[in-house]
């Protein structure tokens, strides 16, 4: 028997042929960084804006439109680091006692790129076709994606939640939605 025989594979490369597999396992057990990097990317979003704010000088008292915002910054930023160094000493969240969900099984990607298509559809329509007929429209594309198939119900439910919706934010709240072609004629 030859010293090479006990080797492992090696690729071309020299590395041994485990690493990949071995740091794909390493970023499953610490995923929760992604979370870190997040909240570490919306701080730094957050103190940027709110340090680059026009505002105006002559303020009365210590306490001006910066004061919150920054504030929140600084607690985004210190949140990520705190998660981020317990992540790497071991520490993970629990799945809460009441959740049915299995973290062995893989993401339902499909569901997952119809309610992102629906969301971005909604984005693109609102403003054309207004707020009643992008909400129905989201509404019944949010129930499709997650399993509803319910073609006598769903559209008519999506129908009024829209328009109610709608109702409610211009009317009651006053906060102006587009009402697109539609509302000229009801």
């Amino acid at each position: 028997m030859t010293s090479h025989d006990n080797r492992t594979a090696e690729e071309p490369t020299g590395k041994p042929a485990a690493e990949p597999a071995g740091r794909r396992a390493w970023l499953r057990e610490h995923s929760e960084l992604g979370v870190c990097v997040l909240l570490l990317a919306l701080g730094v979003l957050v103190l940027t804006d709110a340090l680059t704010m026009d505002v105006d000088i002559s303020q009365r008292g210590p306490v001006g439109p910066r004061t919150v915002p920054i504030a929140i910054g600084i607690g985004l930023l210190l949140i990520a680091a705190l998660l981020a160094v317990d992540v790497l000493r071991g520490g993970r969240g629990e799945a809460e006692g009441g959740e049915d969900i299995d973290l062995a099984e893989p993401a339902d990607w499909r569901t997952v790129l119809l309610l992102a298509g629906v969301f971005l559809a909604t984005a693109v329509l609102i403003d054309p076709l207004g707020f009643p007929v992008a909400g129905a429209l989201l509404f019944w594309g949010a129930a499709f994606a997650l399993g509803s198939r319910r073609l006598d119900r769903d559209p008519l439910i999506a129908a009024v939640l829209s328009v109610a919706t709608y109702g409610l934010f211009n009317n009651l709240l006053g906060v102006p939605l587009p009402g697109g072609p539609l509302m000229g004629v009801l």
